[in-house]
């Protein structure tokens, strides 16, 4: 499943949940960086990691767990939470098994189990 597939099912899912309405691609600080999902009064974001277990045919990771992408994403979150915002990050398969969902109840004041 791609990215915007990944995200487009955590959307449907918060919705569904009657969860607060989050900003998507919102930008954080000056850099050109955005947020997945962000709940810019509570200060909490979701990022969703597509492609963490892909690989090139040259067997080499690609996506989300490519060495240069991994870098990048570090610094993103480390600035998100440097600034005060509590970043949260799933896989695919926390996405698409509803345990992303569940964090998000937990940590927005809904009804989740974790």
């Amino acid at each position: 499943m791609s990215k915007s597939q990944l995200e487009a099912t955590l959307a449907l899912q918060i919705a569904l949940a009657e969860l607060p309405e989050p900003e998507r691609e919102a930008r954080f600080c000056e850099r050109r960086w955005k947020l997945d999902f962000s709940w810019p009064a509570q200060h909490i974001a979701a990022e969703v990691d597509g492609g963490t277990w892909m690989q090139t045919t040259q067997g080499r990771s690609a996506g989300h767990a490519h060495p240069a992408r991994m870098q990048r994403d570090n610094e993103k979150r480390n600035a998100a939470r440097a600034l005060g915002w509590r970043v949260f990050q799933f896989t695919a398969r926390q996405v698409e098994y509803g345990e992303a969902l569940e964090v998000l109840k937990c940590v927005l004041g809904g009804e989740g189990e974790t």
